[in-house]
């Protein structure tokens, strides 16, 4: 037998569907220890449960707290090389304090402060940007400056050359959504350093992106450009008034008594690739969801994670056996299989829609192309 120090621990246990608890079954598991061997009938239970359970738990976290926070660590903390952006991550209370928001998903805010640049830089994680409230930043891509404005939704695909800067006098700050925890589980993720300043060139603030002006015209694709690698978005903004009006019209049309709302009083949209259709970016789709007065969700289950953030408004959204009032920017994590609804308290006081927007985003690309997605509506 092997003398290697192994980590590996089996106890005999008396159990329905367990052998017999003998001599020759301790001696038998003191075998399999020496050997780093693990016998599936004492864990199948963990390994193959009759349904996902999921080691993050669904959490709240309140966006007032937030930004109070961030705006103290823009009086503390350098934005420059070292800390590579000031940038505050979530972290789930079940995830052993790792900065993950799900297993599979990293959200955080990121603020900067006036007249700052957050240096250059370049990952293979994918990545985007969503504005709560606030302008005046621009993110450079590659080159392209890139204005950001409430509402916009910015996805930024792995491995392209990236960098922001404010030309205002206001900080701001934004949501940051990244594939950081899939990629850190799966040991795939690559990052480099880029330049220190950018050129005037790309300091600029023009108010459109070059990426807009080539791809920003729906149901149009510019024939002489060439879609970005591995299907991801060449479209750097999503703009908000162009979001804003496909979800009034959802709800105009169910008014009418046409179709176009997933369910009574629900209207939503999906981020997608102007070139392909498909999501955004090849591990993460981002969704906005805009509930109306005194309309309630069905629940759903789904494989994967999410996070959510409110954009406008207030109401109740419930996340298994857990129910809380959120307001405009508050965030909140979906864990995988637990059941999630939301009734929209919104009103003209609290919401320029007059309804409850709730901004996703979650792994489902990565789960539909590994043919494990799984989606349960109602309460079966």
């Amino acid at each position: 037998m092997s003398t290697t120090r192994t980590p590996v621990r089996l106890q005999a246990v008396s159990a329905p569907d367990q052998p017999d608890v003998t001599p020759a079954l301790h001696e038998l598991y003191r075998g399999f220890e020496q050997e780093l061997l693990v016998p599936l009938w004492t864990e199948i239970g963990d390994l193959m449960p009759a349904h996902p359970r999921s080691r993050a738990v669904p959490h709240l976290w309140h966006w007032d707290s937030l930004l109070k926070l961030a705006a103290r660590a823009g009086e503390i903390v350098p934005v420059g090389r070292g800390g590579e952006r000031r940038a505050i991550a979530l972290a789930n209370p079940s995830l052993g304090g790792r900065p993950f928001a799900t297993p599979t998903l990293w959200a955080a805010i990121q603020y900067l402060m006036p007249g700052e640049d957050a240096p250059e830089h370049r990952h293979t994680q994918h990545a985007f940007r969503f504005v709560v409230e606030g302008s005046g930043v621009w993110t450079v891509v590659d080159g392209d400056p890139v204005p950001m404005n409430r509402g916009d939704f910015l996805p930024q695909a792995g491995w392209n050359w990236h960098a922001h800067h404010n030309a205002t006098t206001e900080p701001m700050a934004w949501l940051d959504g990244l594939d950081i925890p899939f990629q850190y589980v799966t040991e795939a993720q690559f990052f480099e350093y880029g330049r220190d300043e950018l050129s005037a060139a790309e300091r600029t603030t023009p108010r459109r992106s070059r990426s807009e002006r080539l791809w920003g015209h729906p149901g149009l694709r510019p024939l002489a450009a060439t879609p970005a690698p591995a299907g991801d978005s060449p479209l750097l903004a999503y703009k908000w008034e162009y979001t804003d009006a496909a979800l009034a019209d959802q709800l105009a049309l169910e008014a009418e008594g046409h179709g176009g709302t997933v369910e009574p009083g629900h209207a939503a949209v999906r981020f997608t690739n102007p070139a392909t259709g498909g999501d955004v970016l090849s591990t993460i789709r981002a969704e906005m969801h805009r509930i109306a007065r005194g309309a309630e969700t069905a629940p759903v289950r789904e494989t994967g994670s999410s996070v959510y953030q409110v954009f406008n408004g207030s109401g109740t959204v419930t996340v298994g056996d857990t129910t809380w009032s959120v307001t405009r920017g508050d965030l909140f994590v979906v864990p995988s299989w637990e059941s999630f609804s939301a009734r929209s308290e919104a009103g003209s006081t609290d919401s320029d829609s007059g309804a409850l927007d709730l901004f996703r985003f979650c792994d489902a690309p990565v789960f539909e192309a590994l043919r494990l997605d799984r989606t349960q509506r109602g309460d079966a």
